[in-house]
């Protein structure tokens, strides 16, 4: 009886044994799957048409470089064709669309490429309900990329960087996810030893980007350390080349106001020295036509170069009627302009035109950067060194792109002067640190070597009475004598590199900062320090005489 009481109590037990293991196992299989969810990666695929967007009938998605852009380029049978804008903004901008003819013209460093626009995808220029597109070939005719063509969806994946780009190497087979994370899905798949571009680095994740357009995450550990690399590049394409000087500029100009005052040049340099071009103010737009007011003089020229001076004649915009914008956005005109300038150069026998625009809009950026460049073939066709006149860096005047000219022109100048001017509140015309900046902002954009510092020969003397502020213009010796006659000493002021000087008359507040010795030596000493190309100064009259040799001491 005992031992059935027991074997009872053992069939008793089983049940519960059961349950147990079935609750382990359970369990067991829980934290299986809660492990397989949580650690094992997703094999999901990304939807391609979810990521890079739909494109619409006749439409392709674009890649460009690491972004997926909002603008979609257009297809034409096997054809693409890029929006114009997009090309301009990150590829080439030199695909200059001339809206008068309908046409884009492509100025090479030799000659002027014309493409006429079709209505039709057919030839290199489409223009689509008022947008102009540029077939793929047509850009890559003059533009060093990689293009990389899909379907489902329809996109083109665009490499344009190749120089210092952030690189990194898969390590192993791995995936390319949309997100840091292993259960994101898979963009595409990479193998060991390709090649990526580095573009952030997160804790676990890193975000790269596939040179045939994918922008997503792989894991960290997955990858080697990020290097800069330059890739080795086939495209070849004409450069320019550039109208140099062998040692440094010293240039200085020569306001001349009418045919007659030509004749005033011997007096005018009679005590220059060290001065080794010359530029006269002979040339001004007159018309939206791009016709030119012209006071240039063969003889003017004979004597410069008699004295050794190179002559750059000067073209400036300061006729207040003519719209710089509407004479520079038409072809004709700025054909108009350029031939007459070449014509008048080649005859009275100039080494160089100096370009004078000023207070540029916005608007007229593009149109002056097809000038200079329409310009640049003329003037090396006729071997005339082209140089153009620039304000120093600011946001307003980002349009007139530095970067640009410094590829097109042989020099660009910097007018380092008017930080204070007519209206504006009273202080130097050039204070050293404002003037640096300048210099350093410039040579951020344009080759330090061909890079000019205009200084100025003149200061402002401010005069302010009753709370009203007035100024003008003086020279050199002027400024000195407005000191001495009014028992005035200047004291050095360390903070803009200039001696500064106040004093009452007549119930008025006058101030200057002087342009003197002491100031001009710290300006020139720039041109050693950051390697520029030389010096120019406004303007030929407004110095002392000494001066010259304070500058020629400092230059080298």
């Amino acid at each position: 009886m005992k031992h059935q009481a027991k074997k009872q109590t053992r069939n008793q037990h089983m049940p519960v044994v059961i349950v147990c293991i079935l609750i382990l196992v359970l369990a067991v299989m829980g934290l299986g799957m809660h492990f397989i969810k949580k650690y094992i990666p997703t094999k999901e695929r990304m939807n391609l048409t979810e990521y890079y967007g739909q494109p619409g009938d006749g439409e392709m998605a674009v890649v460009l470089g690491t972004e997926i852009m909002e603008e979609r380029a257009l297809m034409s049978g096997d054809q693409i064709y890029l929006p114009l804008d997009m090309v301009n903004t990150y590829l080439n901008q030199r695909y200059y669309w001339d809206s008068a003819d309908q046409q884009v013209l492509y100025a090479t460093p030799s000659e002027l490429q014309y493409y006429p626009a079709a209505e039709s995808g057919e030839g290199d220029v489409w223009l689509k309900d008022g947008t102009v597109y540029l077939r793929l070939g047509f850009v890559q005719k003059f533009t060093d990329l990689d293009a990389y063509v899909y379907e489902n969806p329809n996109r083109v994946a665009i490499q344009y960087r190749f120089t210092g780009v952030q690189t990194t190497t898969a390590k192993k087979d791995t995936s390319i996810r949309y997100q840091g994370g292993i259960k994101s899905p898979i963009l595409t798949d990479v193998k060991t030893g390709d090649t990526l571009i580095f573009l952030e680095e997160l804790e676990d994740w890193a975000q790269v980007a596939t040179m045939d357009g994918y922008i997503g995450y792989v894991q960290k550990d997955t990858i080697a350390s990020a290097e800069t690399k330059d890739f080795e590049r086939s495209f070849e394409k004409e450069e320019y080349t550039y109208l140099t000087m062998d040692g440094k500029v010293n240039m200085s100009w020569h306001q001349v106001t009418s045919q007659d005052a030509n004749a005033y040049l011997a007096d005018t340099i009679a005590n220059v020295s060290g001065v080794n071009v010359i530029s006269p103010t002979w040339y001004y737009i007159q018309d939206t036509a791009g016709n030119i007011g012209n006071i240039a003089s063969a003889d003017y020229v004979a004597l410069a170069h008699e004295r050794g001076l190179k002559v750059w004649g000067l073209i400036d915009n300061f006729t207040a009627e003519v719209s710089t914008t509407d004479t520079l956005s038409q072809l004709s005109s700025r054909q108009n302009m350029i031939q007459q300038l070449i014509q008048s150069a080649t005859t009275v026998g100039l080494d160089g035109i100096n370009v004078d625009f000023e207070t540029l809009s916005e608007d007229a950026g593009p149109h002056f950067l097809e000038f200079l460049r329409e310009l640049s073939i003329e003037c090396h066709k006729n071997n005339l060194v082209l140089s153009v006149d620039n304000p120093v860096p600011e946001d307003f005047t980002s349009h007139y792109d530095r970067r640009e000219q410094g590829l097109v022109v042989d020099y660009i100048v910097i007018m380092g002067y008017d930080e204070h001017y007519v209206g504006s509140d009273a202080g130097s015309v050039a204070s050293l640190p404002w003037v640096e900046q300048g210099v350093q902002d410039t040579i951020a954009e344009a080759p330090a070597e061909r890079t000019v510092l205009a200084i100025p020969f003149y200061t402002r003397l401010w005069k302010t009475t009753g709370g009203a502020l007035t100024s003008e213009a003086i020279g050199m010796d002027e400024a000195q004598n407005v000191l001495t006659e009014n028992g005035v000493e200047a004291v050095w002021d360390g903070s803009v590199s200039q001696n500064y000087a106040t004093f009452e008359k007549d119930n008025s507040t006058y101030q200057i900062w002087l342009e003197d010795a002491q100031s001009i030596v710290e300006k020139v000493k720039l041109i050693p320090k950051y390697n520029l190309a030389g010096i120019a100064q406004w303007k030929l009259g407004f110095e002392n005489s000494s001066i010259w040799q304070t500058i020629s001491d400092n230059l080298q």
